[in-house]
């Protein structure tokens, strides 16, 4: 699939995990795990559409640390105000299987989840259109 392409669908399946997310975000009875997995998954599909349109060969994973390794050390410039994604790596696979802790911890915020999925998605969307004319 050419580039451009599969960076789209990823956008796509992105949307489809947000959607999920907007549906479930305002219940009070979602539970954490699963809004905090959406968002995982938006944001590493995010991520993934970015490499593949600069053909960046990426292993499967759901580490978004690594993704994030992999753009920069591939000359993608990945905002700092965006660091902070990397806190949602936990959703898709820790918490996914276990219990989120319990033991003080302040529940999710799902404003912050919000916003950071808006942020990525903003960011990734404005690398698709520079890309645009240089294909």
């Amino acid at each position: 699939m050419p580039a451009r392409k599969h960076a789209e669908l990823l956008l796509r399946k992105a949307a489809q995990d947000e959607f999920t997310l907007d549906k479930l975000i305002t219940d009070p009875d979602a539970p954490d795990e699963v809004i905090g997995f959406h968002a995982q998954q938006a944001v590493e599909k995010m991520l993934k559409a970015v490499l593949a349109l600069r053909s960046v060969r990426y292993r499967r994973t759901h580490d978004l640390v690594e993704l994030i390794d992999a753009l920069r050390d591939n000359g993608i410039v990945f905002p700092n105000e965006l660091e902070e994604v990397r806190l949602l790596g936990p959703f898709a696979t820790e918490y996914r299987y276990d219990d989120l802790p319990c033991d003080g911890a302040p529940p999710v915020d799902r404003e912050w989840i919000r916003e950071c999925i808006r942020r990525t998605r903003s960011w990734a969307e404005k690398e698709m259109a520079e890309s645009v004319g240089s294909e």
